[in-house]
């Protein structure tokens, strides 16, 4: 049976090197090519290695590379910091005979961290390490969207990026970049434990039932996005740009508290407060009722889907 981290790693080779051109890295084409990136002897004669090595780390076959030939392989590809480190995680992940123990317990929110969430006075939620909605404050319904409006327990960013049910015309003019970002950090919590019943859930009913899923799952990109900035669509109340940060959790890897502000006195603020205002309006005219928030919760960014 294949090691799960060392089929990961040959898939992410793979698809590192078929992204580079030998222009890319000072090789002339030469020749009619049956490959669009370089071939498996051109990256192996980068990086000093064998072909039949490096042939076999594709293959994810029983290959324990050194530090020395990682770190040959990373400058061939050409990696950035997010890329090298994963390619670390997996390899080292690899040499062991058997996958390490992972605690896969339930992930869980502390009750000092809902108290947190309810008096905070700026959107708040938290995600777990797949990107399941934990838990969320009031501010955040009022920007978002009720989570309960969703039959999906526990709800899921990654998948209702790619519902299209519920994304129908999507508003967002960059939803391809949003996606991808949230593709990689799926990426960055495989790398810590492929296996996961969880992450192979996601990953395999969005494989199933969405052809963009397939395309950019099948890119191998990783990221780990911990903070930027949003615009927000908010009908009645106009375009909101705030700022978003996350916070880490206790827990190993645990979940991560993301929190939107605006910059105070600005008219985003204001906004924000407008927004808070009218949720409240409307819950209480609908009797306690969830409401929808400032855009469908399918369209949203590195945060949730905008």
């Amino acid at each position: 049976m294949t090691h799960p981290y060392a089929r990961e790693l040959g898939d992410f080779l793979r698809a590192r090197r078929g992204r580079l051109h030998p222009r890319d890295v000072g090789l002339e084409p030469g020749g009619r090519r049956k490959v669009t990136g370089l071939r498996r002897e051109e990256l192996a004669l980068l990086a000093g290695l064998s072909t039949d090595y490096y042939q076999r780390m594709e293959q994810g076959r029983e290959v324990r590379p050194s530090d020395r030939v990682l770190d040959a392989l990373a400058d061939a590809l050409v990696l950035g910091e997010e890329e090298r480190r994963y390619l670390f995680t997996l390899a080292h992940a690899a040499r062991r005979p058997e996958p390490a123990r992972v605690e896969r317990g339930p992930e869980w929110v502390p009750e000092s961290t809902r108290r947190l969430l309810r008096v905070m006075d700026t959107p708040a939620v938290v995600l777990g390490r797949h990107l399941d909605l934990l838990a969320w404050n009031p501010m955040a319904e009022a920007l978002l969207g009720s989570p309960d409006a969703h039959p999906s327990h526990p709800l899921n960013m990654l998948m209702l990026m790619f519902d299209d049910t519920l994304t129908g015309e999507r508003s967002c003019p960059d939803w391809e970049q949003q996606a991808l970002e949230y593709v990689g950090m799926m990426r960055a919590a495989v790398a810590t434990d492929p296996t996961h019943p969880r992450a192979t859930a996601i990953v395999g009913e969005l494989s199933i039932r969405s052809a963009a899923f397939r395309r950019m799952w099948a890119r191998h990109d990783v990221g780990t996005s911990v903070s930027g900035t949003k615009t927000f669509r908010a009908p009645g109340v106009g375009d909101l740009v705030l700022d978003w940060d996350t916070y880490p959790l206790p827990g190993a890897p645990g979940p991560v508290m993301l929190v939107w502000t605006a910059e105070p006195g600005s008219a985003d603020a204001d906004r924000l407060r407008l927004l808070a205002s009218l949720h409240a309006t409307r819950s209480a005219h609908a009797g306690g009722r969830r409401s929808r928030g400032a855009t469908d919760l399918p369209c949203r960014g590195p945060d949730l889907p905008c």
